[in-house]
């Protein structure tokens, strides 16, 4: 009888020994040093039109993704890419992290954040005395002035559309974009509210008043690839919840 009591006490010792092990090991794992992220992000702003010494975007979100992983303790490096090599890098592994809209070309490649960090709004900006906008549809047959470069979530390629019959006209710049509307070189124009603002308030411009078209909401973006990608993930969406930077809608 004694011994069977032992038996069973030894039993439960290594069963919960066992337990134990198991809840510590993911953060054991958590623990270890942090290979260097690479976070890629596009070479045009859609929070602003500010640039770096470099010339570069002074991207915003740099300063969250600095605090983001300054309270992870993961060593990381920013870099610029055109659009389209950004997302081939995420899609290869070449890049680990990003901040980007729930896009289906990332689904296989890479976590998405269940939160979205911030939200990227989309304005359609016309003179007064030009018909409200409330949806795309009500561009078909309009004339619309857009920003090279920008997919305004989804807007482009509908109208770009031809059997919509827009009339689209290519700005370079944000400014511009703006005096083309001025000059009523279309009817509407195409623009994210940050950049927008900041244009405005250097250069405004008489009678102009915008509709709000689309939201884009951005997440934390993650490579499958990288060590335990989903304990990190899980790691980043809680520090992300507690923090703000000025210049992010959230």
């Amino acid at each position: 009888m004694v011994r069977s009591q032992k038996c069973w006490r030894r039993s439960c010792g290594v069963m919960l020994a066992l337990g134990l092990a198991a809840m510590i090991v993911p953060f054991a794992t958590l623990a270890q040093p942090f290979p260097e992220i690479e976070y890629v992000y596009p070479d045009q702003s859609v929070w602003t039109t500010r640039t770096d010494a470099r010339g570069e975007p002074e991207n915003p979100l740099l300063r969250f993704a600095a605090s983001l992983f300054s309270k992870a303790e993961i060593p990381w490096h920013g870099h610029a890419y055109p659009a389209a090599r950004m997302f081939e890098y995420l899609q290869n592994g070449t890049a680990q992290f990003s901040i980007l809209v729930n896009a289906p070309s990332l689904q296989a490649c890479c976590l998405v954040g269940r939160k979205p960090v911030a939200t990227a709004e989309v304005r359609v900006y016309r003179k007064a005395g030009k018909a409200r906008i409330s949806t795309k549809d009500d561009l078909v047959g309009k004339s619309v002035i857009a920003i090279m470069g920008y997919s305004y979530a989804g807007v482009l390629n509908f109208i770009n559309d031809p059997k919509n019959k827009i009339s689209v006209s290519s700005a370079q710049t944000h400014d511009s974009a703006f005096m083309m509307l001025d000059r009523e070189r279309a009817d509407y124009l195409l623009e994210y509210s940050g950049p927008a603002v900041e244009v405005l308030a250097a250069h405004p411009v008489a009678g102009i008043e915008y509709d709000v078209l689309a939201r884009s909401d951005v997440h934390l973006i993650l490579a499958r690839s990288y060590p335990n990608a989903e304990a990190v993930m899980a790691k980043l969406e809680a520090i992300a919840a507690t923090l703000h930077v000025d210049g992010i809608p959230k």
